[in-house]
Parts: C-alpha cells; sequence; structure tokens
C-alpha cells in the first residue's frame, strides 16, 4: 500500500490536526508515514494544509504531486485540489461550504455536510473529524477504530475531554460517508 492524502482549509478548521490524527493512526498500525504541513501568509484565515503519504514500505519522498484522496474544507482547496487528484481518486468535499462544482468524471466525490454533521453534535471545530471519518468509510486507508485509538493516544491531557465527542464525530463522518457510497453502488 502507497496512499497520499492532502488535507486542506482555511486556518482555524483544523485540517493540520485532521491529518495528525490519520498520520498517529496509521503509524500506530506499523506503516510507514509522513505529514508535511503548509500554511498560508496568516494563519488562522489563511490556507493551511497538509499532505500524508502511508506506505507499507520506505516513503522515498514526501512530495506529493497527485494526491490519492483529497479532503476539501473550502473553495479555494476545492479548486486547487480538484484538478490535482489523481485519475481514480477520492475526493471529499465538505458540502457545508463548498459550493464550486465538480468538473471531473474519473475520480470518485463525496459531498459531506461537515459543519452541520459537527453543529448538530454541538461543535463545528469537530468538521475535521467529520471529514476524516467520511474520507476512510471510502478509502480504508486505515480502520476506523485506528482513528479513535490515535484520538485517545495522542490527544493532549488539556484535550482528553474532547475524545468522546471527537470519535462521535468521525463515526457520523463514516456513516455519512458508507451511505452516499451505499447509494452510489
Amino acid at each position: 500500500m502507497h496512499q497520499s492524502v492532502v488535507v486542506s482549509g482555511f486556518g482555524g478548521q483544523g485540517a493540520l490536526f485532521a491529518g495528525q490524527v490519520l498520520t498517529y493512526a496509521a503509524m500506530d498500525c506499523g506503516h510507514q508515514v509522513t505529514w508535511i504541513p503548509s500554511y498560508g501568509p496568516e494563519m488562522r484565515g489563511g490556507v493551511a494544509r497538509c499532505t500524508v503519504i502511508i506506505s507499507d514500505s520506505e516513503i522515498g519522498s514526501p512530495i506529493v504531486r497527485n494526491p490519492d484522496v483529497a479532503i476539501v474544507f473550502n473553495n479555494p482547496s476545492m479548486e486547487k485540489f480538484q484538478r490535482e487528484l489523481k485519475t481514480g481518486g477520492v475526493l471529499v468535499v465538505n458540502s457545508s461550504m463548498v459550493n464550486v462544482p465538480v468538473d471531473r468524471h474519473d475520480i470518485r466525490v463525496f459531498h459531506v455536510p461537515g459543519n452541520a454533521i459537527a453543529r448538530e453534535l454541538g461543535d463545528v471545530r469537530m468538521t475535521n473529524m467529520v471529514l476524516l471519518g467520511a474520507m476512510i468509510a471510502v478509502r480504508p486507508i486505515v480502520e476506523r477504530e485506528a482513528l479513535e485509538q490515535a484520538l485517545r493516544a495522542h490527544l493532549p491531557e488539556s484535550k482528553q475531554h474532547l475524545i468522546g465527542p471527537n470519535i462521535e464525530a468521525v463515526r457520523r463522518g463514516y456513516q455519512e460517508a458508507a451511505e452516499l457510497e451505499a447509494a452510489e453502488a
């Protein structure tokens, strides 16, 4: 296995944290991983993204031109990464915020209302975990349980009270995307 994932949104939306959780989950499962963050000129409100590579063998380079998967939180991310996504790739779109149309027919696209689900769960800041759960449902790079265990194992002590709600967000995103995929079949 060799999978590359880009997670992209505005600074403050948790794109980098989503990538970290995925990286920890893969690392804890024994995979080789890289996690490379990239920030826009401003941290909060600017563009923030990360690239995660997960492999069963050594990773030669952390540079990814055409990712296998993209999780996009906002319109600028959608515009950039739907073009760069590899043919046959998976695009997980935060349909609560993205209104840019998909103009490719050679990728699989899943529109998940990340913000709406997170708000329903009580905190829009969990949108990142909703979208990460959705991605795992349609491209199971790691098991959902591995994401949940990564949250338990790697969330700082000051944030331990957020483990339960974040796990619920992962599960809701997973369920949403699984239902979308079943409807597609």
